[in-house]
């Protein structure tokens, strides 16, 4: 297992060289996006008008962060991950935008796999329950789009350094730790005579 550092935007190159188990820390910029804020990037994709941010070589983390009013802008208290499993149907949409990396918790499923080799995209595990420590990497908030959905549900624009340990569970080459796990979990049931 290895320890990659990664400045944002990366590229197909940088995707490739993950591997299940390698730990991951980021610089440059990072998108939140949950429920709300992957229902309008579709309706402007589908509108074929353009995206508030540029999300060619991004990583978009599957985050709610709660943030303070600071002057006229923004201060982060906190941030941790969402359930990804919920943005599964945008799996397509999101690699052929050109997202390279997602952050979340739990994994994604058949859809984002076969997007993940289609795109040359990875799953990275952020830890739950480490909201602050995970915030400690945000060193700015440079923006934030869609508030009137709600702070958790806005794409905040965040400034990075360091930002992680984030853990590759899922590959571009189709390999997902997930997978692994639900498959031993069978096999554990079978042994028992379920």
């Amino acid at each position: 297992m290895a320890e990659h550092h990664l400045t944002l935007p990366v590229t197909d190159a940088d995707i490739e060289k993950l591997a299940l188990g390698d730990s991951v820390y980021l610089d440059g910029i990072v998108y939140t996006a949950r429920d709300m804020a992957h229902m309008e990037i579709r309706a402007l994709a589908e509108k074929g008008q353009p995206l508030p941010e540029p999300l060619a070589g991004s990583a978009v983390f599957h985050a709610g962060p709660v943030a303070l009013k600071d002057g006229d802008g923004w201060r982060l208290n906190v941030i941790g991950p969402t359930t990804s499993m919920r943005m599964e149907p945008y799996a397509d949409l999101i690699g052929r935008l050109g997202v390279k990396l997602i952050i979340g918790k739990g994994g994604m499923f058949d859809d984002s796999k076969a997007a993940f080799q289609r795109y040359t995209q990875a799953y990275l595990q952020a830890a739950p329950g480490c909201a602050v420590q995970i915030g400690a990497g945000v060193r700015a908030i440079k923006g934030v789009h869609w508030l009137e959905n709600g702070m958790p549900e806005g794409m905040w624009v965040l400034e990075v350094k360091d930002f992680g340990p984030f853990i590759v569970t899922m590959d571009c080459r189709g390999h997902s730790v997930y997978d692994d796990v639900r498959a031993a979990g069978r096999q554990a049931i079978a042994a028992m005579g379920y």
